[in-house]
């Protein structure tokens, strides 16, 4: 496949930048971040209205640690393509990186317009309520993320963990035990399931 898409870097700007684009990003998955930030720089030199390239250059600077700059790449990506939803979670991510918490939830409040039943967005939203220390909107979200993905068991624990936290110890026992039923072996689970029966 490399092979394959390195012959297309010899032809006009925008196939060039699309096989740069497919380049860096197969690089990135194989953790050669300095070859995908190469060829990221190629895409967005070839074509830099190409969201795609955009995006992915926004991820090797990432990697890198400079998330103001990351942003940068996202939100020109956005300019360019306001319905690119990969820029906008990944901006929606570095804007939680920077704790600017109010900037990333609206991202993902965005994203969720667009997308109504991806459940990394309804995670995400969830996660940030937590941030804010705002147990009830978490809960609400973690609802509506359990009606899209009914049997992880994560979600269910974090469920019962909110609820005991606020103090509805059925809620709380309901939630820790569908996750106990379908991972019965996170220890923090079984703990808080056994505190129960002992009291």
């Amino acid at each position: 496949a490399l092979e394959t898409l390195k012959m297309f870097e010899k032809k006009d700007s925008r196939v060039k930048s699309a096989a740069a684009t497919n380049l860096s990003f197969l690089y990135y998955l194989e953790n050669e971040l300095v070859q995908a930030a190469n060829y990221a720089d190629l895409a967005v030199n070839s074509d830099r209205y190409n969201p795609a390239a955009l995006t992915n250059k926004g991820n090797t600077v990432f990697a890198s640690g400079d998330y103001e700059k990351t942003a940068e790449f996202y939100k020109e990506a956005l300019r360019n393509d306001s319905s690119c939803t990969e820029a906008l979670y990944n901006l929606g991510l570095t804007y939680k990186k920077l704790n600017r918490i109010d900037e990333a939830l609206d991202c993902f409040l965005k994203l969720h317009a667009i997308l109504r039943n991806s459940a990394q967005v309804l995670y995400q939203i969830a996660n940030i309520y937590e941030i804010m220390e705002d147990p009830n909107q978490a809960i609400e979200w973690l609802l509506q993320l359990i009606s899209v993905v009914p049997t992880d068991p994560h979600v269910l624990s974090k469920l019962g963990k909110l609820h005991d936290n606020e103090g509805d110890k059925s809620q709380a026992f309901h939630y820790y035990y569908e996750s106990y039923r379908y991972f019965p072996s996170n220890i923090e689970v079984i703990e808080w399931l056994g505190a129960y029966y002992i009291d």
